[in-house]
């Protein structure tokens, strides 16, 4: 029998509480590039090692650093002075059966490959250094590791997860997604960051969007590019809900005196915005603080037995299919402790909003995916699931 708590809260649901906050950083936020590369990496170390032994060994590789680098942007054009500094740490088992596993090749050509494909208007050996301090696990981490039968937690440790997600911070994701992977507008950079506010049933979305000059001529064609941004947005955006939706865009621009948000590639890093991982985004795609969260940086961290990715993702599964069973709000909870079975956590508590009846349905669900939490380890390799 797993300790499974339901419990159900007399409050309101926080879509109709007066009052609510949101936060995304889009792919090319320093922060959200730290946590999309050192994910790149672990998943790039998982499968060479699935590949030679046919498991995944011991690696967290959730550390990383970006210093922010130099450049001087001009209309239609540019220069990058000074790279930026990516440096890879954490950990990984380097040897294993008397042979030497390449962590530094895979880790570098893994972070490079990212940059790569998500970042068009990069050259990653020019605009990038980058750094491998990678070094090797302790022996009694590596230990519980390589325990047999189910997977044993690497830490102490909570996940926290809840569903559904409000219509704010579902706007909030989708204006940045469309700034990042659907606009049509060649001058919108990968760095964006949304800030939503809702006021009872008025939305204001904050975007700030950092542009590539060489697809901008002069602060009139800029002025028009911003004028383009929040239209498509608030077109986009007003589709997916009845409420009244403002969009501001580059609001900290002095039109005037010529200071706007121009760079050369799309990123702020590259004029000195430094980065981390677990700064950003939680793993459900946003920074809510009227949500209950785990500050455990999902990134990273192996997908094998580190509850600090493992059961925020899954509690997040969990809270998805209680919300579709009909909860009207669900939070889940999952605590480990280090060295026991991962499907065993020492409490998995689920609080609902909605109908009493739900309470044994919910239990179900919660046990039937604790009892399936090896299937995470799939998600995270195949990229099925979203870690930023």
């Amino acid at each position: 029998m797993r300790s499974i708590k339901v419990d159900f809260l007399d409050v309101l649901p926080l879509e109709d509480q007066p009052i609510e906050l949101v936060e995304r950083k889009g792919v090319g936020h320093p922060d959200s590039i730290c946590d999309g590369v050192v994910e790149a990496v672990s998943r790039g170390l998982s499968k060479h090692y699935l590949e030679k032994f046919g498991a995944v060994l011991h690696h967290n590789t959730d550390k990383c650093l970006l210093i922010g680098g130099k450049s001087e942007w001009k209309f239609g054009g540019g220069v990058i002075i000074k790279p930026q500094h990516l440096i890879l740490g954490g950990r990984a088992t380097a040897f294993f059966d008397k042979q030497k596993i390449p962590i530094d090749e895979i880790a570098l050509n893994s972070a490079r490959d990212y940059l790569k494909e998500n970042f068009s208007e990069i050259q990653p050996d020019k605009n990038f250094t980058l750094e491998e301090r990678i070094g090797e696990g302790s022996v009694d981490l590596k230990s519980v590791f390589m325990r047999t039968g189910m997977p044993k937690s690497n830490d102490t440790s909570f996940g926290v997860g809840y569903a559904p997600l409000s219509t704010l911070e579902r706007l909030t994701i989708d204006a940045s997604n469309h700034l990042n992977f659907t606009s049509k507008i060649k001058a919108a950079g990968k760095d964006t960051k949304v800030m939503g506010v809702r006021k009872e049933k008025k939305i204001i979305l904050t975007v700030a969007c950092a542009m590539v000059s060489k697809y901008v001529k002069d602060i009139g064609e800029y002025i028009k590019i911003k004028g383009q941004i929040k239209k498509e947005l608030t077109g986009v955006l007003s589709k997916k809900t009845d409420m009244d939706v403002q969009v501001e865009v580059n609001t900290a621009d002095d039109i005037p005196n010529g200071e706007v948000y121009l760079t050369v590639t799309g990123l702020s890093s590259e004029q000195g915005d430094d980065g981390s991982v677990g700064r950003g985004n939680r793993c459900n795609g946003v920074i809510a603080p009227f949500r209950p969260v785990s500050l455990e940086a999902v990134a990273g961290k192996n997908p094998v037995n580190h509850v600090g990715k493992i059961y925020n993702l899954l509690a997040d599964k969990i809270a998805a299919e209680i919300a579709q069973a009909g909860a009207k709000q669900v939070y889940v909870r999952l605590m480990s402790q280090i060295g026991k079975p991962i499907d065993q956590p020492l409490v998995a508590s689920l609080q609902l909003i909605g109908d009493r009846k739900l309470e044994n349905k919910a239990r179900q669900i919660a046990d039937y995916w604790l009892e399936h939490v090896t299937d995470v380890t799939e998600w995270c390799l195949d990229c099925k699931v979203n870690v930023f």
